[in-house]
């Protein structure tokens, strides 16, 4: 579906077959053509006229059309129309089924002047129907305009036209920035199978650094013959920088320690403008302002006070807020389980992390509260998953529209009658997870949410139990996503290790200690994601503090897990730790890619092997330019980004009056299975990396989603805390935190700290994070303040030396809360962690 405006009126082109338009040079009449009842067409200079109302909300609110337009399936037709707009503006031009589901089978969005252009187009149908229908949607201007057509032509016999993205210089390296002492790695796409030459230049055209590139042969994800370069021996900070091989030059980056700082907060920012039940404040996101969605003001029905769909129960529930799960008006409960831990792991890595560092303000509604930002972001999505709970445990599995809307639709706009789906067994354990992690991350700000929180998520687990076989049916999938999954042990194993850590009690420990997933091999080559969910269990598991039997295995199987990928990503040519053994990429690769380096992130955290945090930089290379399309797939971020992801509400392409999706909003990515009409038109018979377009039609390759997002927070919160790319260095101390028993306040604990280097240490600070809402009361030995709860404990006059070899010993007692309190992982002195 090429677009062509050339200017010109068309000729007898096409004339290998028979003309399926009737009447679309309008000589003297406009019959058969169709309007919808706000329109009134006429004739004017030989062209079907019409004046278009302003006010309108929709672009099928007005529409000219012409019906029983037979199509025959794997047929190439050429499509092409003469089309002016006073003033300009952006129409859509389909042909489709004319009835629901109204499946298009062309989608154009042509950008219509006042001169007139002349569009060519062409398609292949993929299905027989003799009752096609060309429609002209016209609808959702605020202001009025005039739309002029002529010479309509549908003619079959055309030739297939052939797609060839525009992928710029065959140098393709990450286009945002490497950390200076980081790995620097970029992929050469070359007829040659000898070493090339290659070098480095700063902004200035100098050449800093040169070598020789590395052959790879053929990459099979992308039937492109590649070398590697490699050019981390230079490690001067620096923008503008290229690599220049094999006589092209590559898009310009950057060598920064600071280049992440603003992706994560980005990242993170995403979420406020997906919230539903909330007017989004322009003052907050410039340009992406809108009314409240689904709070029942007309046309919208609201989400305070939801039906089952019929059949399913006789009540309603107030399900407002959330997150909107995607481009479209649903929300769904295993979408937002994993997107929502993800969320609240971003944070939770900041109390049990050595490099990490505090998440940053998000300039949310809230901001300003004693919460941390990330928090508050996660808890407006936690809040929406606790109402889908009934009395009885059980969670309802998603709600949406009764039926799917069209492009574009603001949320506030969107007319549909909203449904509850049938609860079931996923989404039920889904809410025991990140109800029972938001309860230990919660308690320190909110004990009342957070004893909410865990009590839903006992609730819910003694649900599931009862009812452990309640799966969605892959067939309701009218409105919005099935969301189906037909194996629910790994959200048992989930919910269980989530339980587990938060209470330390031992039903769950039981339960993880007999699950077969708990010894199991689960680092899948495709990676986790919302329906593959042990993984995040084993991840929490191995990196929060719990009294688990044989932690040291779960730990070990972490790292046995990012040594698999860190092996993947070392055999892939273009660096990607990422490969089916199929070479079938799925839907939404980009966030497999993020979730396997999240294994390798969590590896370093817990081992500190450079390897692993190389693999993380190295894997964020290819979400950010080094891949065979050479582009980003982050909005704003790189010089040739995705832009048109598919949204009902950020839809530039298809209304100008409306925005791009926000810096920082990550695409799905190639998807070979290529479902949408726009990617079957353009990308078949396509390698994996090729199966990706930048088209607001294209919804199963350019999809923004909440669990797409979630990893692309959390990798770059992780890469922001790296500096500059070096290893910090452990401490040189070893410390004993031992809790000594009750009191009548709460506990009591003594914690020692023995210096093992060779110099005095003259003054100390020592560091750690209770796992929910623990406060210290009182200190002997040593000054505290507390933070939430991450706790720093400071020498007095008397203690302020520590001589080698030498330790130190402070008590304190403090306030107990509901659940586990587990030994901290982590103690810091002076900011470096000790054994």
């Amino acid at each position: 579906m090429a677009l062509l405006a050339t200017g010109l009126t068309p000729t007898a082109a096409h004339a290998e077959g028979p003309e399926q338009i009737a009447n679309g040079t309008f000589d003297s009449t406009t019959a058969p053509w169709w309007n919808t009842g706000n329109l009134t067409v006429g004739l004017d200079n030989g062209r079907l006229c019409t004046d278009v109302p302003g006010g309108t909300v929709n672009p099928w609110d007005a529409i000219i059309g012409l019906d029983n337009i037979p199509l025959v399936a794997g047929e190439t037709y050429a499509y092409t129309f003469f089309a002016t707009a006073t003033p300009a503006r952006v129409a859509r031009a389909l042909i489709q089924l004319p009835v629901d589901p109204f499946t298009s089978y062309l989608t154009a969005n042509p950008e219509l002047s006042v001169s007139g252009n002349t569009y060519n187009y062409t398609f292949t149908s993929p299905v027989d129907l003799p009752t096609g229908q060309v429609a002209f949607q016209l609808g959702g201007s605020a202001t009025p305009w005039r739309f002029c057509l002529d010479n309509v032509s549908l003619t079959g016999g055309a030739e297939p036209e052939v797609y060839t993205p525009d992928t710029g210089p065959r140098v393709r390296v990450n286009q945002v920035a490497y950390l200076p002492k980081g790995p620097k790695n970029a992929t050469v796409v070359t007829t040659a199978t000898t070493t090339l030459p290659w070098q480095l230049k700063n902004a200035a055209g100098a050449v800093v650094a040169h070598g020789q590139t590395t052959p790879r042969g053929v990459d099979v994800s992308s039937g492109q013959n590649v070398h590697s370069i490699n050019f981390g021996g230079y490690t001067n900070a620096g923008t503008g920088l290229t690599l220049t091989a094999d006589g092209e030059t590559s898009r310009p980056f950057d060598l920064s320690a600071t280049a992440y700082d603003q992706l994560k907060l980005d990242a993170l920012k995403f979420y406020y403008t997906q919230r539903s039940g909330i007017a989004i404040d322009d003052a907050l996101r410039p340009g992406y302002g809108r009314p409240a969605g689904h709070v029942g003001t007309a046309p919208n029905q609201g989400d305070t006070n939801v039906p089952c769909q019929p059949g399913v129960c006789d009540y309603s529930l107030n399900v407002a807020g959330g997150w909107y799960d995607a481009g479209d008006h649903g929300k769904y409960v295993v979408n937002g389980g994993i997107s929502a831990w993800q969320v609240m792991s971003t944070f939770e890595r900041t109390k049990n992390a050595a490099t990490a560092e505090p998440i940053g303000g998000l300039a949310i509604p809230e901001s300003g509260n004693p919460v941390p930002d990330v928090l508050d972001e996660a808890r407006w999505e936690q809040e929406f998953l606790l109402k889908m709970q009934r009395p009885d445990g059980m969670v309802h599995h998603k709600i949406h529209d009764q039926n799917w809307t069209g492009l574009p639709l603001l949320p506030h706009l969107d007319p549909q009658l909203r449904e509850l789906h049938p609860v079931s067994t996923a989404a039920t354990l889904n809410l025991a997870a990140t109800a029972a992690q938001a309860a230990r991350l919660f308690a320190p700000y909110d004990a009342a949410f957070a004893a909410k929180n865990l009590t839903a998520a006992k609730k819910a687990w003694t649900a599931a139990k009862a009812n452990p076989s309640l799966l969605a049916s892959p067939a309701d999938g009218n409105g919005g996503g099935a969301y189906n999954d037909d194996n629910v042990t790994d959200e048992f194993y989930w919910a269980a290790a989530e339980l587990y850590i938060s209470t330390g009690e031992k039903e769950y420990k039981d339960y993880l200690l007999a699950s077969p997933l708990h010894t199991a091999d689960i680092w899948r080559d495709r990676g986790f994601d919302w329906a593959a969910t042990a993984q995040l269990g084993r991840l929490d598991l191995a990196t929060v503090p719990n009294a688990l039997p044989n932690r040291a295995a779960v730990r070990a199987s972490v790292l046995a897990g990012a040594d698999k990928y860190l092996a993947t990503l070392k055999a892939h040519p273009y660096g990607v730790p990422y490969a089916p053994a199929d070479n079938v990429w799925d839907w939404g690769s980009n966030n497999l890619v993020l979730n396997n380096m999240a294994v390798m992130a969590a590896a370093y955290d817990l081992s500190g092997q450079k390897k692993y945090l190389d693999g993380v930089l190295e894997g964020i290379d290819y979400i950010l330019g080094r891949n065979a399309l050479n582009q980003s797939y982050v909005t704003g971020y790189g010089e040739v980004a995705s832009k048109n992801q598919h949204s009902r509400w950020y839809s530039h392409q298809l209304n100008p009056d409306l925005p791009n999706p926000p810096r920082g909003t990550l695409s799905g990515g190639p998807n070979s299975s290529i479902q949408d009409p726009v990617a079957q038109t353009k990308l078949q018979g396509c390698k994996p990396q090729f199966c990706y377009i930048d088209d607001i039609e294209s919804w199963s390759t350019n999809e923004l989603t909440i669990n797409w997002n979630s990893p692309l927070s959390q990798l770059s919160a992780f890469i922001a805390d790296q500096g500059d790319g070096s290893v910090v260095a452990a401490g040189k101390c070893d410390v004993n935190y031992r809790i000594l028993g009750s009191v009548s306040q709460g506990f009591a604990a003594e914690v020692s700290v023995k210096n093992t280097g060779s110099s005095t240490i003259n003054g100390w600070s020592l560091k750690w994070s209770f796992l929910g809402g623990q406060k210290v009361l009182a200190a002997v030995g040593a000054d505290h303040s507390q933070s939430g709860a991450t706790v720093t404990a400071k020498n007095i006059a008397l203690n302020k030396q520590i001589k080698p070899g030498k330790t130190v010993k402070f008590g304190f007692v403090a306030k107990s809360a509901p659940g586990a309190n587990p030994v901290p992982d982590l103690v810091t002195l002076n900011g470096a962690a000790c054994k």
